[in-house]
């Protein structure tokens, strides 16, 4: 298994220091990563600048583990949906310039009147054809547990099984399922075979003291980011249980906290670094 950090895992640093993605890689190789997680939304101008990110990866021979697509399936007209299908089909070609077989999706999720039924059935249809264009780039559309939509596992695993595609798999989030009041061990049980790329995060309950603005739980807890290992995700049982399948992606470090974001992710990569020995 081999160790990237997202982007977003910098956000912070990213926005007070005005990063482009090329930045970025220059830190990532500054801390001898084995690779880097790009997304969508950081682009400037993705023309212009895409070239230059690809030189910068070829110049310190950072792979991409992933690109990420900020979708949205969950709209009531079929006009906004044929939007989010266009979006994911530009980041499956992004992708394969950047050479990576691996495009993070999102489900969507729920709004005004909208029930879970109408929106599963969007997002079937949309991954369904999304999931013809990454086939013939031989890649991967990675469902990730995010949102109340598609949070629980038994929601992923359905779509996967309801989009029927062997190119549509899941990006498994250990700390999001935090979110949706699942035991991220039950989680993995539940996914591990449809595993293709894993977001390494964690979470803990806030303190009434602390006065930081969180992430609100499904039941209406307010959970905060920290360095994993510092939260309730059992990160140990799941690194163990990767192992176990012989799983030979990557693990890919998401940090959502309030700390100095490079010292939590340079802190972050050394945990995962020595439950990988």
């Amino acid at each position: 298994m081999k160790i990237s950090v997202s982007m977003y895992s910098l956000n912070s640093t990213v926005q007070k220091e005005n990063w482009s993605p090329v930045d970025f890689i220059e830190y990532a190789n500054s801390i001898a990563l084995d690779g880097v997680e790009l997304l969508d939304f950081y682009w400037r101008d993705k023309e212009k600048e895409l070239d230059a990110v690809i030189a910068a990866l070829k110049k310190y021979n950072m792979p991409v583990s992933a690109y990420d697509v900020s979708n949205n399936f969950v709209k009531e007209t079929s006009e906004e949906r044929e939007r989010e299908v266009a979006k994911i089909i530009d980041g499956i070609h992004v992708a394969k310039k950047l050479d990576t077989n691996v495009v993070r999706v999102f489900c969507g999720d729920l709004h005004g009147d909208l029930t879970y039924d109408d929106g599963q059935t969007w997002i079937v249809e949309g991954l369904r054809i999304c999931a013809e264009e990454t086939e013939k780039e031989q890649g991967y559309l990675a469902v990730e547990n995010h949102g109340l939509l598609a949070g629980k596992s038994v929601q992923v695993k359905e779509i996967i099984r309801k989009v029927g595609s062997p190119y549509v798999k899941s990006t498994f989030d250990t700390g999001n399922f935090l979110l949706v009041h699942e035991e991220p061990m039950h989680a993995f049980e539940q996914l591990k075979e449809e595993i293709v790329h894993v977001h390494f995060k964690d979470f803990r309950v806030k303190p009434e003291s602390d006065n930081a603005n969180g992430f609100r739980s499904t039941e209406g807890i307010e959970l905060i980011g920290v360095i994993p290992g510092d939260g309730q995700v059992n990160l140990e049982y799941i690194v163990d249980g990767l192992k176990d399948i012989h799983y030979q992606g990557w693990l890919s470090i998401e940090y959502e906290g309030f700390e100095d974001a490079k010292p939590a992710n340079e802190e972050a990569v050394k945990r995962l670094r020595a439950l990988l020995e």
